[in-house]
C-alpha cells in the first residue's frame, strides 16, 4: 500500500506543481497585458521601424537645412562680387554743379556731377549703381555686368542715343539745346 500511497502523492504533487506553474505563468501575462508589454516580437519591429522613420525624417530635415545654407552662401557670394565690381569700376572726381537725381530705396537721391558726367549719364554712357545704401557711377558695361548678376543693382541706366553728330544739312546746327534747359 505504500507503494500505492507513494504514487498517489508523489502523483498530487505534481498535479500541484503542475497548477501552481500553471498559476504563475497566468500571472505573468495578466501583468505583461497590464503593463501594455507584448510577449512576441511585434514591439520589436515597430521600434525598429519607428527608428527607420526617425532617421528618414532627420535625414530630410538635415538635407533641406544644407540647402538653406548653401543658398545663403551662394546669395552672399553673389553680393560680395557685385560690391567688388562696384568698387573697382566706379568713376570718380566727377564732382560738380549740375545735379542729377534718381531713386534709390524709394528715396530721391541727388547726384552733383560735371556737364561731361551728366551728359554721358543722360546718353546712357554711364549708369548708376546702388548696393547697401551706397551709389557707384559706373560704365554701362560695367552695368550690364553687374545685370547679368543682380539687375535689381541698377538704379539708373538710360538708352544710349544713336549718335551726338549733328547732321550736315541741319539748319539748327549751330545752335544746341542744352539738357536742362527750363521752359
Amino acid at each position: 500500500m505504500a507503494s500505492l500511497q507513494d504514487q498517489l502523492l508523489k502523483a498530487g504533487l505534481t498535479t500541484k506543481q503542475k497548477a501552481r506553474q500553471a498559476n504563475t505563468s497566468q500571472r505573468k501575462s495578466n501583468k505583461q497585458k497590464r503593463s501594455g508589454v507584448s510577449k512576441d516580437e511585434s514591439l520589436q519591429e515597430q521600434v525598429k521601424q519607428d527608428l527607420a522613420k526617425a532617421q528618414k525624417e532627420k535625414l530630410a530635415k538635415d538635407t533641406a537645412l544644407n540647402e538653406e545654407k548653401k543658398q545663403q552662401l551662394a546669395n552672399k557670394e553673389k553680393m560680395l562680387r557685385i560690391q567688388q565690381i562696384l568698387e573697382h569700376h566706379q568713376i570718380k572726381n566727377v564732382a560738380g554743379e549740375t545735379e542729377y537725381n534718381y531713386t534709390f530705396n524709394n528715396k530721391i537721391k541727388k547726384l552733383f556731377v560735371n556737364a561731361v558726367t551728366h551728359r554721358a549719364l543722360v546718353n546712357g554712357r554711364l549708369a548708376v549703381c546702388g548696393l547697401t545704401e551706397q551709389s557707384y557711377l559706373v560704365t554701362a558695361e560695367t552695368a550690364a555686368k553687374v545685370a547679368t548678376l543682380d539687375a535689381s543693382v541698377i538704379l539708373v541706366q538710360n538708352d544710349k542715343v544713336e549718335s551726338e553728330s549733328i547732321e550736315a544739312d541741319d539748319p539748327y546746327a549751330d545752335y544746341q539745346i542744352p539738357d536742362d534747359m527750363m521752359w
